[in-house]
């Protein structure tokens, strides 16, 4: 590994590259929402760690309290994201990453870290067989979905309460979404239109504060997706999810 990693930082952050969205177009509004989300939350410790190339490798991790998830603890760190894609997985990037943000939390006299995985691979998750390799642990389960901590001093991290129920009192398709993500607005414009086209209730919601991410009603990390009152899952829905979705509603 001849390339160098390095940490965002205000000073530099208009002129890097810090999400998984590089040249397309139609995300560039994501991008600088990310930005601009960022940039509040690098004063709070959050750490963008990446290398320094035009690539999807990094990891994103902050302090449990101040990380927009519903999930509680002391003293953690929250990885929010860890990926490495395309030519550069198999040469040991991931397990940098990962490394450095373990010695980062023993540097900084922390209690451990978690991420939120499941039980079989999901979209926007990070594998949870790689994670357990460096000593994770499950500390909690809602459904098909598991916490994984490291934890030094025996402590453990928990799901809020709110999200076990995974039910709201709406039968409207509903979509609790952040701005970290650079899919996100586009996504969102999609839900939108495909929605109005079809005349499908659709009740979008965004989450502009810590208070509201933490009392979100479900696992939530960056996007959650409620039908017919229950929960469905994390993952991104565009225009052709939402096709598959309702034509096998109508079979």
């Amino acid at each position: 590994m001849g390339e160098q990693f390095k940490n965002i930082t205000l000073e530099h952050i208009d002129e890097e590259h810090i999400c998984c969205a590089i040249a397309d177009k139609k995300h560039q509004c994501g991008v600088t929402n990310k930005k601009e989300w960022m940039r509040e939350r690098l004063t709070e410790g959050h750490v963008f760690r990446k290398l320094d190339v035009r690539g999807k490798v990094f990891i994103e991790y902050a302090p449990l309290e101040k990380a927009w998830i519903p999930i509680l603890g002391e003293n953690y760190l929250y990885i929010y994201c860890l990926w490495v894609s395309g030519a550069f997985k198999g040469k040991g990037y991931g397990k940098a990453l990962l490394e450095y943000c373990i010695e980062d939390a023993r540097r900084s006299g922390k209690s451990g870290i978690c991420i939120l995985t499941s039980k079989k691979k999901k979209p926007y998750l990070s594998d949870k067989k790689f994670i357990e390799t460096y000593g994770f642990k499950v500390v909690d389960t809602v459904e098909a979905y598991e916490l994984l901590a490291l934890s030094f001093d025996g402590t453990k991290p928990t799901f809020t309460e709110q999200v076990r129920h995974g039910k709201i009192n709406s039968k409207r398709l509903t979509i609790y979404y952040g701005q970290q993500c650079p899919f996100i607005p586009h996504c969102v414009e999609e839900v939108r239109n495909f929605c109005e086209a079809h005349q499908i209730d659709v009740n979008l919601i965004e989450i502009d504060s810590l208070e509201k991410a933490k009392a979100v009603p479900c696992i939530f990390n960056n996007w959650a997706v409620f039908k017919d009152g229950k929960f469905e899952s994390v993952m991104l829905l565009n225009e052709g999810h939402l096709k598959k979705w309702f034509a096998c509603d109508k079979e």
